[in-house]
């Protein structure tokens, strides 16, 4: 298949983008920057790009301030929201009408909102999203999902936090993280969902191959406390540091049946381990 990927050049694009070649398929880079060893069309949020000869779309552009995706509007909330809902249901629509009939969104776990402690996330589990972020993605779903018929098929994934280095620098969202533990800097405690990007591209692939894809799927791996994070870290740097607290409450947890019902098997704590190995 031939595979057009928005924000190709972004964190999470780099991952699909490399988990779609490994696949055997061919990659278009939609992004305002080329891609190393791949087909670019230059594209940003609201463009409704000539995408002739591609099967299918993998939306991962996300106008954002640069490092946040919650408070990612900055201080033009209605700007974010243009950009991000509009620009992406003019991609929507584009795909449909040149005749593309999968298209995978990458969405947030953010559309959820606030629940219970304790409570699990499911893909029927009602959107109440609380952040302008989880409501942008919330209202980008529901336009797409609204355009589905029987030569449109579009998925949706609702993804948790995602790690791994996937840029030639070795980029990765912990960097800041470490380099203030090794620095000595006292750190609050925090608790969150996680799943590396490798595991979110095999996840796109089995979406790409599957017979009848699933309109909604979260994509999640492993619970993670900080303070395990930083042990196992300072353990393969021998960096004696003081650790922060447990955090003392847990996020929701997604679970994913749809994606596993697929044959989904993230790679879990051994995945984790692997990356920490490798910085």
């Amino acid at each position: 298949m031939k595979i057009a990927v928005t924000g190709a050049s972004g964190y999470l694009g780099h991952f699909v983008m490399n988990g779609l070649k490994r696949a055997g398929h061919d990659v278009l880079a939609l992004s305002r920057q080329p891609c190393a060893s791949h087909d670019h069309v230059e594209y940003q949020l609201g463009d409704a790009p000539d995408m002739a000869g591609v099967d299918a779309v993998v939306h991962c552009a996300f106008s954002h301030v640069h490092g946040k995706y919650r408070g990612g509007e900055g201080d033009d909330p209605e700007g974010f929201r243009m950009l991000n809902v509009d620009g992406s249901i003019t991609l929507f629509k584009a795909a449909k009408a040149q005749g593309i009939n999968r298209l995978i969104f990458l969405s947030s776990r953010a559309v959820y909102g606030t629940h219970p402690n304790g409570m699990t996330l499911a893909e029927h589990t009602p959107c109440a999203p609380d952040t302008l972020y989880g409501q942008v993605k919330w209202e980008a779903e529901v336009a797409l999902l609204a355009l589905a018929d029987a030569g449109f098929h579009p998925t949706t994934l609702r993804a948790t936090g995602i790690y791994g280095a996937a840029y030639p620098q070795g980029w990765h969202k912990w960097r800041g993280l470490f380099e203030e533990f090794e620095q000595g800097a006292e750190l609050p405690p925090r608790q969150g969902t996680e799943v590396h990007g490798e595991d979110f591209a095999d996840a796109v692939n089995l979406i790409l191959g599957a017979a009848k894809p699933p309109q909604i799927a979260n994509v999640s791996d492993i619970l993670l406390d900080r303070r395990d994070l930083l042990a196992e870290y300072a353990a393969l740097r021998s960096a004696n540091r003081s650790l922060p607290n447990a955090a003392a409450s847990s996020p929701n947890v997604m679970t994913c049946d749809v994606l596993k019902e697929l044959g989904w098997r993230p790679g879990g704590r051994e995945r984790l381990t692997a990356f920490l190995q490798s910085l």
